[in-house]
């Protein structure tokens, strides 16, 4: 109804009409009064939603919401102008105001929305007043955005063997981050329970990234197989723990397979329509043809051996990492590149580890693949 009362009359011209009405009532036809011609309205209607699949399709005919403009997150400068414009309302220290913290706060916040910025300023000032506080820190900020994308740290007790275990898995992820992608910003290495996962590598682009090459592509692969190649050198035995990385870097592959044309087909199973085939996602396609589940298979076996490979001439760079998270448990951003550039500087040390001896250690089954985390928990998205 709304839609289609703009041309009606207002008020006032209603009560003009009815008053001509009634005196035209009393007077001959040819000295009756004329009404006022109504002005025709010019107005444009916008509207916007979050829901457009929720839209009756009766809005969306020619003439009514006919004309659709769809706005993406933002991008990095975006994320930057919405980060000053929230920080002038709200309490902090001095260092928030320096612009390279407030670039790299832009980076790391890939895939936010508005209202996603300012929730994590919101839960960072919650921090600082509940440590008495009346301004928000870096500090603060960090751990409302890890709080939201990885989870609230949940206290475990782990026994000697298992806290090796993950933190030589996830330092294994770590180390091949470090070695293949230098493009990547290593956010969080952690063997703190979050969520379902016992150990996780958090890490994501540098800049926001809207492709991505077969070399990049091979490099995730190959950091998903870090933490089980790592168990295998350190411990002649692998855990239940990879099962997620085993999930991530098969997706990657059969992406590369069956819809980016990165092996020797350039076949698309994207392109099956109208057929039960079509009912499954792409990785499903992939796997459900014989030729190209031995593509996916061959690319997964190739990353495996390079994997190992890096981690076995590497050997004291996942000792660091690993001896750093069990003294430290976690390490954000710039503390996981100082070990590694640490380690690097000093060279492969001389003695044996204590926990380079063959052992078998199943982590719990409550949380299959919980030391997963490759692929890095703050990309959307997955972001993440």
């Amino acid at each position: 109804m709304q839609l289609q009362s703009f041309d009606q009359a207002t008020p006032g011209e209603k009560f003009v009409g009815r008053f001509v009405d009634a005196i035209n009532l009393l007077m001959p036809a040819q000295h009756q009064l004329k009404k006022a011609p109504l002005k025709p309205s010019n107005v444009m209607l916008i509207a916007s939603t979050n829901r457009p699949d929720a839209l009756d399709a009766a809005l969306l005919r020619p003439g009514r919401f006919d004309q659709r403009l769809t706005f993406d997150r933002p991008d990095k400068s975006g994320r930057r102008e919405l980060i000053d414009h929230f920080l002038t309302r709200k309490a902090h220290v001095s260092e928030r105001d320096d612009p390279e913290r407030r670039d790299a706060l832009a980076a790391v916040t890939q895939g936010y929305s508005p209202a996603m910025l300012e929730g994590m300023f919101d839960e960072a000032l919650i921090n600082a007043v509940q440590e008495a506080r009346r301004a928000m820190s870096w500090s603060d900020v960090e751990h409302a955005r890890l709080d939201s994308e990885i989870g609230l740290g949940q206290p475990v007790t782990y026994t000697d063997h298992e806290a090796a275990t993950i933190a030589t898995h996830e330092a294994g992820h770590a180390t091949i981050a470090w070695l293949l992608a230098p493009e990547r910003r290593l956010e969080v290495l952690s063997i703190i329970k979050r969520r379902s996962a016992l150990g996780l590598l958090a890490h994501g682009d540098r800049e926001d990234v809207y492709l991505r090459s077969r070399t990049q592509l091979r490099a995730m692969m190959a950091i998903a197989m870090g933490g089980q190649s790592a168990e295998e050198l350190f411990f002649g035995d692998v855990t239940t723990g990879p099962s997620g990385d085993l999930m991530t870097a098969t997706a990657v592959a059969a992406q590369m397979v069956g819809a980016a044309g990165m092996t020797d087909t350039l076949i698309s199973f994207a392109a099956v329509q109208n057929s039960g085939f079509s009912d499954t996602n792409i990785v499903g396609r992939v796997l459900g043809d014989r030729d190209a589940r031995a593509a996916v298979e061959e690319l997964l076996q190739e990353q495996k051996i390079r994997a190992k490979g890096l981690l076995e001439a590497n050997r004291h760079l996942v000792e660091a990492l690993r001896d750093a998270l069990l003294e430290r448990h976690e390490l954000i951003g710039h503390e996981i590149t100082d070990v590694l550039e640490k380690a690097a500087a000093a060279g492969p040390a001389t003695s044996v580890s204590p926990f380079a001896v063959p052992t078998v250690i199943d982590l719990r089954d409550e949380v299959p693949g919980s030391t997963s985390g490759a692929t890095g928990v703050v990309e959307p998205s997955s972001r993440r």
